[in-house]
């Protein structure tokens, strides 16, 4: 591989990050079509290549956003509304252990200090949280799914799906934000966009173009270095 592309490689994944304010210029369909057929080169074992992608736009977009945003609201009113939002795997661990505790805690003040979000301003956090299930404004939302009869190495295949279809969009000036707040409401998307019952929902992308003038985002993650995360042997 040549220096220059190289460097847009390295570009396109270093430069990309979570965006959470988007304008609202739409994307054509053929670019989304581009992005997932280059997306789709990801390695799965055995070539299954296990993902179902839904593209969301316009009319829908909005029909699922107001139902799931409606859902969470009625959570935020009466919390134990939520048994009946599960998702079909656990994402995070019910307890947390260090260094992971204090990673997220520092991505989640982080976030909240850009948004002059003070410890305990409940109704400031709620409002954060729902803008998840606005997408954050973007034009697109892009839903993963797995079948139910697959097992934990097809979520490593989809994951790296998922991060090829960001790294593609970014080579292109379209920005990202995986979520993975959408899969207690696996129901309500299911419902929405027609997925079959064996199809568990797995992460969704808001997908767009960042708006810029937003403080919210300055925000980027900070990355442990190498040192700290890898081994090497000789």
């Amino acid at each position: 591989m040549h220096q220059e592309q190289k460097n847009l490689v390295d570009q396109a994944i270093t430069s990309r990050h979570s965006v959470r304010a988007f304008k609202n210029t739409p994307l054509d369909t053929q670019t989304i079509k581009d992005i997932l057929n280059v997306a789709c080169r990801a390695p799965s074992g055995n070539n299954i290549q296990p993902w179902k992608v839904y593209v969301v736009m316009g009319k829908k977009r909005d029909e699922l956003i107001e139902q799931v945003c409606t859902a969470q609201s009625q959570i935020f009113e009466k919390p134990e509304i939520a048994l009946l939002h599960q998702e079909t795997f656990k994402y995070y661990p019910e307890q947390w252990t260090s260094p992971f505790i204090e990673r997220r805690r520092e991505n989640g003040w982080g976030l909240y200090g850009l948004l002059n979000i003070k410890k305990g301003e409940q109704q400031k956090m709620q409002h954060q949280h729902l803008r998840n299930y606005q997408l954050f404004d973007a034009p697109v939302g892009i839903f993963f799914t797995l079948s139910t009869t697959l097992e934990t190495g097809s979520k490593m295949d989809i994951a790296m799906m998922i991060q090829n279809v960001m790294i593609a969009a970014k080579a292109r000036g379209i920005d990202s934000c995986p979520q993975a707040a959408w899969n207690p409401f696996h129901q309500t998307v299911a419902n929405v966009l027609g997925i079959p019952e064996n199809e568990e929902l797995v992460c969704a992308i808001a997908l767009g173009y960042a708006d810029q003038t937003q403080v919210v985002n300055q925000l980027h993650t900070p990355r442990v270095t190498v040192e700290e995360f890898a081994t090497f042997y000789d």
